[in-house]
């Protein structure tokens, strides 16, 4: 693993005053006060863009902002830093001028539009040697003038190949990263999964999870669960649980086989500290900790793994009015300085606040997927959506047969598209092979003499491989039927494994299209007071509010506005205050789960706090409310803890759409904790949250997460702590 350059030694110019950037076309004149500005109206709009008034107001303007970033020199765009809200460089864009100098004093007095045309005429390496030497901004302004066509063309000239035990980005392979997540973390569910997608020639990337509970002692079991499957398979690949990076760090120290180290990466300080809870200093510091004692040292030339997708910065509303694209490739930037064994694009994950509709999706996927590669990262693909956007199955499919053309290294296998754990919809192991018959392409090559010997895969009399007599056949990997009956009955939406070629059989895409289907129309549903009837509560206990979302349409697409109580609903909540716990229940992007979990699950949870001697307010029901209405409803009622009951965005069968989540938000006070370790790099936050997720029938039962809700409400309380700094106290008092 290379060295890092310390951020102190990285030079970055000092902020410019904003400029005013002007041209007159037809008889037009066009004036863009600043380069934020300039760079928000030069790229197709959007609607993360769009609610933040970064977008162009016409084509006409779209066009003549792209008339003028053609004409600016890539020392201008040096020159001039993108600044904070107070008028600083944070920690990302300074990360972001660590550049091959070399390579950009060859190209230092070009214009972008020069330097649009030079790329059109070069090699890939040429390329890629040229994009050593840009910052994020100037790889976003590039991108902003290049159409569909030059986008697949440049970024198909690039290859950006990685190796740990297997290798991939090599020309002529198409890789896929296995995601077998389960909305419980049930070890039978995973395993399953798991042997689905290798049966189905996936994970030659990597097998990684997404943990719906983030403690030391979850994920150090699913790792303990993937490396055995590793093992007993012995199919050649990588594995991961994406938990948070500070609780993989703390699995890794205890000696959990943490192959590959994961984080999610925000382009600017504010998101990714205040959100993702992680600064440039720890992640050097993860990144010196893999290099120093992680299981594949000496094996693999990299060992991170990072995700990234144009949105979270400006859905949080901490972009610093920066666009999303240039956003994005500020990721890249910071990414770059870590040399990741992969990179993985989720753009379409956040919803319609980011992304409205299919076209949206597709160009900001091909925008981002050649930003990566020119910056010289390891790209994979997710071109992904949820069931409250416009995004569809077809606007997807489309995605990926583009990506594809443009040289894509890999994209995801979450089993038949549905994500049972994150409620959104990724690529498939079938439309991974489905894309490699297409465009004549090879899983990893250590992987594809593995899955040869498995059946899985045969060589091809025309060179290559192609499916074998065992593809699709998860069984192979049982010892019996009744084993894999065994596993099939932990596995939620469980439609079938019937296979037609490399597609899913009829009769499981239908089943599956239905239920999808129907998950939809959940989040056109509204909260129904009668159904929030419970024996033995009185109505009076309930209290209901409005928030500024005043309609669907709103309450969608702009999310800030349903984490805000209306004026009327702030005056009235200012008469009940002080209470101990203050209980927030939303339909958020369901309001069947609300109706599902919440008779059984409240009074479980209201004797178990009130048997404490807690007092408890008076429950809030708020129509139309986002996750983060608890900090407005803190200010105004001023509780020890609030809890939310929230519906979660529906998943992947009908049954999905009544999960729910239940967040735990302790207002404490920023500052350090001193007893913990200074490495940690854990503070406490004005605002501290622990998740219990996926609750439901198929999930965690209401009953049991009535109990669970409370105890983990008396643990904060407790230790005056919620979320990541819970449990490093957590960890630190059990060491």
């Amino acid at each position: 693993m290379k060295p890092l350059t310390p951020i102190a030694d990285i030079r970055i110019p000092a902020p410019q005053p904003d400029m005013d950037y002007t041209t007159r076309i037809m008889g037009r004149t066009f004036t863009f006060h600043g380069l934020k500005r300039l760079l928000g109206a030069a790229d197709y709009g959007k609607a993360g863009d769009r609610s933040a008034g970064l977008s162009a107001a016409s084509e006409t303007e779209r066009e003549a902002a792209r008339s003028l970033m053609s004409s600016l020199t890539l020392e201008h765009l040096f020159d001039h830093p993108l600044t904070d809200e107070e008028g600083r460089t944070d920690s990302v864009m300074r990360v972001n001028y660590a550049i091959d100098a070399t390579a950009f004093d060859e190209i230092r007095r070009m214009t972008l539009g020069t330097l649009k045309d030079h790329l059109m005429r070069q090699p890939g390496d040429v390329i890629k040697r040229i994009g050593s030497g840009l910052t994020g901004p100037m790889a976003a302004a590039l991108t902003k003038l290049m159409d569909v066509h030059e986008l697949i063309l440049l970024s198909k000239k690039i290859e950006t190949p990685t190796r740990a035990r297997t290798r991939i980005g090599q020309q002529g392979t198409l890789c896929s990263r296995l995601q077998p997540n389960h909305p419980t973390d049930h070890l039978d569910g995973l395993t399953l999964l798991t042997y689905t997608g290798l049966s189905l020639g996936t994970g030659d990337c990597l097998i990684g999870v997404n943990p719906a509970e983030d403690t030391v002692q979850n994920i150090s079991a699913i790792l303990g669960q993937l490396d055995a499957i590793r093992r007993e398979t012995g199919a050649p690949t990588q594995i991961c649980v994406l938990g948070h990076i500070k609780t993989q760090i703390s699995c890794l120290e205890q000696g959990a086989p943490v192959e590959i180290l994961f984080q999610s990466l925000a382009g600017t300080d504010r998101t990714l500290v205040e959100e993702f809870d992680v600064t440039v200093d720890y992640l050097d510091f993860a990144y010196d900790t893999m290099d120093r004692i992680g299981p594949l040292r000496g094996q693999a030339d990299q060992m991170m793994y990072f995700e990234t997708g144009q949105g979270s910065e400006v859905s949080y509303g901490k972009h610093n009015n920066i666009d999303m694209a240039t956003c994005e490739a500020l990721c890249y930037g910071l990414a770059r300085r870590y040399d990741p064994f992969m990179v993985n694009n989720v753009t379409g994950f956040i919803g319609p606040e980011t992304h409205n509709d299919n076209m949206e999706m597709i160009l900001s996927n091909l925008q981002d997927h050649f930003m990566g590669k020119l910056m010289g990262l390891p790209m994979g693909m997710a071109p992904c959506y949820t069931l409250h956007s416009g995004i569809t199955v077809e606007g997807q499919q489309i995605a990926t047969e583009l990506l594809t053309a443009a040289g894509a290294n890999y994209y995801m296998d979450v089993y038949l598209n549905s994500d049972r754990m994150l409620a959104y919809f990724d690529t498939s192991g079938h439309d991974d092979q489905t894309l490699r018959e297409i465009y004549g392409r090879s899983p990893a090559p250590e992987y594809a003499e593995w899955a040869v010997s498995k059946g899985i895969f045969a060589r091809s009399p025309a060179g290559g491989f192609c499916r074998g007599p065992h593809w699709g056949d998860p069984s192979i990997f049982c010892s019996s039927e009744m084993e894999f009956q065994s596993l099939s009955e932990s596995l939620p939406a469980a439609y079938g494994f019937e296979n037609a070629g490399p597609r899913p059989a009829n009769d499981v895409s239908r089943t599956s299209r239905f239920n999808q289907a129907a998950a939809r129309n959940a989040i056109y549903s509204d909260l129904d007071p009668e159904q929030l009837k419970i024996h033995d509560l009185e109505p009076d206990r309930f209290k209901w509010v409005a928030t500024l979302a005043d309609s669907r349409k709103v309450h969608l697409n702009n999310p800030e506005r349903g984490t805000r109580l209306s004026a009327q609903s702030a005056a009235d909540l200012k008469t009940d205050c002080s209470k101990d716990v203050q209980i927030v229940i939303s339909d958020g992007l369901s309001a069947d789960a609300i109706h599902h979990n919440i008779p059984q699950l409240l009074p479980v949870l209201l004797d178990g706090l009130e048997s404490r001697d807690l007092r408890v307010g008076k429950i809030i029901v708020a129509p139309f409310g986002r996750v983060k209405l608890v900090e407005s409803i803190a200010q105004e009622v001023n509780p020890r803890l609030v809890i939310m009951l929230i519906g979660e965005r529906p998943g992947g069968d009908a049954q999905a759409s009544k999960s729910m989540s239940a967040y735990i938000m302790f207002p404490g006070e920023t500052k350090n904790d001193a007893s913990l370790p200074e490495e940690s790099g854990v503070q406490a936050d004005a605002y501290e949250y622990t998740v219990i997720s996926n609750i439901y029938n198929r999930g965690i039962p209401p009953l049991e997460a009535g109990s669970l809700i409370a105890e983990k409400a008396l643990e904060i309380l407790k230790h005056q702590a919620a979320g990541n700094r819970l449990e490093e106290i957590l960890k630190s008092a059990a060491g």
